[in-house]
């Protein structure tokens, strides 16, 4: 197996972490007899060797080896090392390590016959990306496929089946293949996965009822599940981040694949994707009901679509008694912030029923505010409010309750007094200042407490020199007097912050207080011009704010709109329209930047409402995107705990845009 393994200078390899001097020690792990010593070396393995699906000159060294293993019947496991195969050669995109992997796909075919069924599953995929004759590839699947006798190894037949569909223009045998094993008599779980693989290669072979055929044959699957012993593994118990997701991950990760495939294949019909989520949401079994909320998640992460109904439905799971599929709902609920509405009364039954559920206690770090009041104040739930007040008054404020608080904006005025209270006792001197502060800071001046300036102050006393830790606060500080109309009482503090990292903050509150353009222009073009890229930004905004009392700035602006990153383009862009009135220099920005950075468009949008008929040219992209099915935040990747708040507020700008009439563009 390892013929000629130390005769290759590893030393001189290079993995994800630097030298590949570990990786023999890893490859002969992959043969131990000991079932941790061959973990470890699969993690290794996935974990440097291929880390996050790249590709190294070792991982191309591995490759004879890991075919040496994959052939040798003595190995165990060979399912996964035939798995990292396919993942170096097919899933990494590397064209040196497909045809790395290609020179062998003869041992691919050798083990569609092995005895064991999990490198029979593995190798089965093997064979339609690897080896290059498609007649020959169709003739052994389908020679594979009747003495086939394991229910896994059946499944992957079928997806391998499906791969050729896609790879291969009209291959009618094939297609005819996958009919027949969408049809009775073959079981529900399998005619589930020759019909999404249908659905993914020839969508016009689907019978008109896909959705119902699918529940049904999701609740037949299910049944027999049922009368299965074990169908559900023990989960991982420990409280650490990493035993949390594993508590969360689907049990049944073979329905979680056929839900995902059936969707993929559905794309933007989200109609008939909420039709099957309904299906699986209502499913007496809790496992199928646990892979439906995950898949839910996916679909409100990516698209637009009226979600009332699916999102009642997992704030139904709330109620139920398997701990691990209330918290995979708890946690589908916490991204929607007011797309949550309709699951509000679950979410306040839960709350209600169980303060121990108030706040999380981490194996290590601070507390932070539990999933479900965390959820329920996201969506703005005034019910939120007495719970909140609970543990506002707790001996220990949770890590990042303020910033939940500020969600339900002034109906959480009530805290206010607590809030103030929580900011006057934090220890000025002390390193962990600006942390107990900051969201603090951010749920006060979303309630909009002018009661709250002395305390506020507090954090800005002394010289710039001197704020120790909570410098890293102050301008958030800064933000935070501006907001509350209490600028004018900070102006000698604020003035000693022009010269600091924070000096685009202060000169937009001295503005506020003042008005006096001479004192905070110079501050704000030399931060456009020279400061780190988020106080550059902020003092876009800042000169956007003062409209044409900043013309003195537009040279610079303009400079600033002509170059650098777009979402800073975006912003000097907008602020020349505030200042300039000029729309010619600014209209090509926004249409360069909203195709290349979707990222940009919240902005972007906001700026063209405010233009109003000034902003008529692009029309066109504002009326694409409130067609457009999925969310602006998922093609640009973003897939962040705001990635839904960010997309929703865009389309409600946007529609404010569409009520203005398209008259002819103003200047001045």
């Amino acid at each position: 197996m390892f013929t000629g393994i130390d005769e290759v200078d590893w030393a001189s390899l290079r993995h994800a972490y630097g030298s590949a001097r570990d990786v023999p020690g890893w490859l002969r792990g992959l043969a131990s007899a000991d079932a941790a010593e061959r973990q470890t070396a699969l993690d290794g393995m996935y974990g440097t060797v291929h880390h996050e699906g790249n590709v190294y000159d070792s991982t191309l060294a591995c490759v004879p080896f890991l075919f040496s293993l994959a052939a040798r019947e003595a190995v165990p496991e060979r399912g996964c090392i035939v798995e990292l195969l396919v993942s170096i050669g097919a899933e990494s995109g590397d064209a040196h390590a497909r045809e790395a992997v290609r020179a062998d796909g003869e041992v691919f075919v050798s083990l569609l016959g092995d005895p064991d069924p999990g490198v029979r599953r593995a190798a089965a995929g093997a064979v339609v990306r690897f080896v290059d004759d498609p007649a020959r590839v169709l003739g052994l699947l389908r020679q594979r496929i009747p003495v086939e006798r394991d229910g896994r190894v059946l499944l992957a037949l079928t997806e391998a089946v499906g791969v050729f569909v896609r790879r291969y223009p009209a291959p009618a045998a094939a297609v005819d293949l996958l009919a027949a094993q969408s049809a009775p008599p073959h079981d529900p779980g399998l005619r589930l996965a020759a019909l999404g693989q249908l659905a993914l290669g020839v969508p016009g072979e689907l019978p008109a009822d896909l959705v119902p055929t699918a529940v049904r044959l999701l609740r037949e699957r299910s049944a027999r599940r049922a009368r299965l012993p074990d169908r559900v593994p023990e989960r991982d118990a420990g409280d650490t981040l990493v035993g949390r997701l594993r508590r969360l991950r689907p049990s049944d990760e073979e329905g979680a694949r056929l839900l995902r495939t059936l969707h993929t294949a559905l794309g933007d019909r989200t109609g008939d994707r909420i039709t099957l989520l309904t299906g699986q949401l209502t499913s007496p079994d809790p496992v199928d009901r646990g892979n439906a909320v995950w898949m839910a998640a996916v679909l409100f992460r990516g698209w637009r679509a009226g979600f009332a109904g699916p999102v009642a439905l997992v704030g139904s799971q709330l109620g139920t008694e398997e701990e691990w599929l209330r918290e995979a709902a708890v946690s589908v609920l916490s991204e929607l912030f007011g797309l949550a509405a309709p699951a509000a009364d679950d979410l306040h039954a839960l709350v209600i029923s169980r303060p121990d559920l108030w706040t999380h206690r981490w194996e290590r770090g601070s507390p932070t505010v539990g999933g479900a009041l965390k959820a329920l104040a996201r969506s703005g739930d005034r019910r939120a409010v007495p719970v909140l007040a609970q543990v506002l008054a707790g001996p220990v404020v949770p890590g990042g309750l303020g910033d939940e608080i500020a969600h339900l904006g002034p109906a959480a005025a009530p805290l206010a007094a607590t809030l103030r209270h929580r900011l006057g006792r934090i220890p000025l001197d002390s390193p962990a200042a600006d942390a107990r502060a900051a969201h603090l800071l951010t749920a006060l001046t979303a309630i909009g407490d002018v009661k709250a300036v002395p305390e506020v102050l507090r954090l800005l006393t002394g010289a710039p020199g001197g704020l120790g830790a909570r410098d890293r606060v102050a301008g958030q500080a800064a933000g935070a007097l501006d907001a509350l109309g209490a600028a004018g009482r900070a102006a000698p503090v604020l003035r000693t912050l022009l010269h600091t990292r924070h000096a685009a903050a202060a000169a937009g509150a001295l503005w506020s207080a003042d008005g006096d353009a001479p004192a905070v222009l110079p501050v704000l073009v030399r931060e456009l011009a020279q400061g780190e890229p988020g106080a550059r930004r902020l003092a876009a905004r800042q000169l956007a704010r003062m409209g044409p009392a900043a013309r003195a700035a537009l040279p610079e602006l303009r400079r600033a709109a002509a170059s650098g990153q777009p979402g800073q383009r975006t912003l000097a862009a907008c602020a020349l329209w505030h200042v300039g009135g000029d729309p010619e220099p600014v209209l090509p920005v926004f249409r360069a930047a909203w195709s290349d950075s979707p990222g940009t468009r919240g902005p972007i949008a906001r700026c063209l409402a405010a233009m109003g008929p000034a902003g008529a040219a692009l029309r066109d992209l504002v009326n694409a995107e409130l067609a457009a099915p999925r969310r602006h935040t998922a093609r640009a990747g973003g897939q962040g705990g705001h990635a839904i708040p960010e997309d929703e507020a865009l389309l409600r700008t946007l529609r404010t845009c569409q009520e203005v009439p398209a008259g002819p563009a103003a200047s001045s």
